[in-house]
């Protein structure tokens, strides 16, 4: 029976032969320590662009494969094999054999020794907003052009010899200003120095006022680099019009930068309520922001960005510093921030406008009911399994499925590390597994649920569950406070949890909870609430959209006493 095995082995096409890809680093980077990380193999049809660039979760996606990397030595090189996981096809041996430009990709990641205990490996943001392909001190190769063949059995050489280069921060003007502090809580927890910043639009006047006190008017979203949508300069004459794919208009690079200049000229006229309006940087080992709660994975990031980084910003900025002076807006990622922020820290902030949240209900995760539904990627029955959609169009055409883009972020990191959708979800969501990383809310590979991170997740971060669990002790504080706004054709589906919470959320009584919920017919992510202008134009307006709202509904809200005065000259 042995020698039959052998035999076997010996013939099997599988184990014949193989293409593989062997990585050296060039000498001149000078890198003369062991490394960590995701070694990336990128390979395209095409070369619009290098390979590094067109991953993506849409149809026009290339091929990335990975692989994780513990302690590389200097002067060694790494073989991806045919085991190498990938997206869109799963495996190397699946790529048909043909002409492609290829590229590998060193994602680094550092040590971090965690309060907890436990030792993660994970890539530091670098100032550019967890992106892989882009973070500054990842190591590259040249994209060459070869001839791929599965059944092949050479190796082919592949050698990193470029690095990508810092990111120069932003430089402040007269009405843009930015801040960075240490913080305390966030070094303590990951071992390490951690850092919160902000962008800081000033009001108009604010030197010539120099006794004058401002509320905060707190934008959360993605991370942002600078200040966007404010311009002190008119739109370029000179620019090359554009075409944006997704709302298929060309011209929208001018549309852009025109309602920049507008929200300039309305933010210095003598009717613009004077406030502090800042954009979060809240960027860490996971995703390009903290969802601004306190988190096993990712930290005490509300009780930092609302304990530290809010308070010294009004400390320099001359803001009022008290609750009823602060308010959050924001759409999607920000969209849940500014609505969690709100509910677990109900007097720090005094009004919540949430556009296209995020789920606020797990019933409808996306597509999926975690509470009841046994898999993450397929409707089931005894004959059939249907892929659950994970994108959509506003006329319902499909893009991707939930199975798709979880296999993306998966190629690209393990254990949660891919700076991905699905896999920040489960890092603020989840408890921390024994080694130290986010405990899977769904096996990655068959997408089977985990009833008992389920059951985690709904006690901690529900904000549904958590508002009507909690409202007798908040319902006071929270009154008037949540504005909901979403597209009945969200495309990520967000729509579905929000009809829950509207149902939750009128039920609230003792007291009633005079909260809006809206809903923009036919609208895709990410609608705010403003019928009078298409989904293009109302998404650049939010400063504009939402501190003139608050300034009107302040007065309802502001204890006795409260200023509302010297901050409207």
């Amino acid at each position: 029976m042995k020698k039959l095995i052998l035999f076997i082995f010996l013939i099997s096409p599988f184990f014949a032969s193989a293409q593989t890809f062997r990585v050296n680093i060039d000498p001149s980077l000078g890198e003369s320590k062991e490394l960590d990380g995701r070694l990336l193999l990128l390979l395209s049809k095409n070369n619009k662009a290098e390979p590094r660039f067109q991953v993506s979760d849409g149809a026009e996606s290339q091929l990335v494969f990975g692989m994780d990397i513990n302690g590389w030595q200097p002067g060694t090189s790494q073989l991806i094999d045919v085991q190498a996981y990938g997206y869109p096809l799963e495996r190397l041996k699946d790529v048909p054999a043909g002409d492609y430009y290829v590229q590998v990709v060193l994602h680094k990641y550092e040590t971090f020794h965690l309060k907890t205990g436990q030792t993660v490996k994970l890539p530091m943001d670098r100032g550019e907003g967890q992106h892989w392909n882009m973070a500054p001190g990842n190591i590259y190769s040249a994209p060459v052009k070869i001839h791929f063949d599965p059944a092949a059995s050479n190796e082919l050489t592949l050698n990193i010899s470029k690095v990508i280069p810092p990111i120069e921060a932003p430089k402040d003007t007269k009405y843009i200003k930015h801040i960075k502090i240490q913080s305390k809580l966030l070094t303590e927890f990951w071992g390490r120095p951690m850092y919160l910043g902000a962008n800081i639009l000033l009001p108009a006047g604010f030197d010539e006022h120099p006794n004058v006190k401002y509320p905060l008017a707190i934008f959360h979203g993605h991370f942002p680099a600078d200040l966007e949508g404010f311009s002190t300069t008119p739109p370029d004459p000179n620019l090359k019009p554009d075409t944006s794919a997704r709302f298929h208009i060309t011209g929208y690079n001018r549309i852009v930068q025109q309602e920049a200049y507008d929200f300039y000229k309305q933010w210095t006229g003598p009717a613009f309520p004077r406030v502090l309006a800042i954009e979060i940087q809240h960027a860490n080992p996971y995703y390009d922001d903290s969802y601004a709660v306190n988190s096993a994975n990712l930290g005490p990031y509300g009780d930092a960005i609302t304990y530290e980084l809010i308070p010294e910003i009004e400390k320099q900025f001359r803001g009022i510093g008290k609750g009823w002076a602060r308010f959050m807006y924001g759409g999607s990622t920000g969209g849940w921030e500014v609505l969690a922020a709100q509910v677990f820290y109900p007097n720090e902030y005094n009004g919540c406008y949430a556009a296209c949240p995020d789920p606020v209900d797990f019933h409808h995760y996306m597509t999926i009911n975690l509470y009841g539904d046994k898999n993450a990627y397929f409707l089931s029955s005894d004959f059939k399994q249907t892929p659950r959609p994970e994108e959509r169009d506003y006329l319902g055409h499909v893009g991707s499925t939930m199975k798709e883009v979880n296999q993306s972020e998966l190629a690209i990191g393990t254990r949660s590390r891919s700076g991905g959708q699905f896999d920040i979800w489960e890092a603020v969501f989840s408890p921390m597994d024994k080694d130290g990383y986010p405990k899977r809310i769904y096996d990655k590979n068959t997408g089977a649920i985990d009833t008992s991170v389920a059951a985690y997740w709904r006690e901690h971060f529900d904000l549904t569950h958590i508002i009507q669990r909690d409202w007798p002790k908040i319902g006071n504080s929270l009154k008037g406070k949540i504005h909901i706004y979403v597209g009945d054709m969200d495309t990520y589906y967000l729509n579905n949890a929000v009809y829950t919470a509207e149902d939750v959320l009128k039920k609230l009584n003792n007291p009633n909870c005079n909260c809006e919920v809206d809903y923009g017919d036919r609208a895709e992510h990410c609608w705010n609430g403003d019928h009078t202008q298409p989904n293009y134009i109302s998404r650049l307006r939010y400063h504009q959209m939402f501190i003139k709202k608050w300034a009107a509904e302040i007065k309802n809200r502001a204890p006795k006493g409260a200023d509302l005065k010297s901050w409207r000259y």
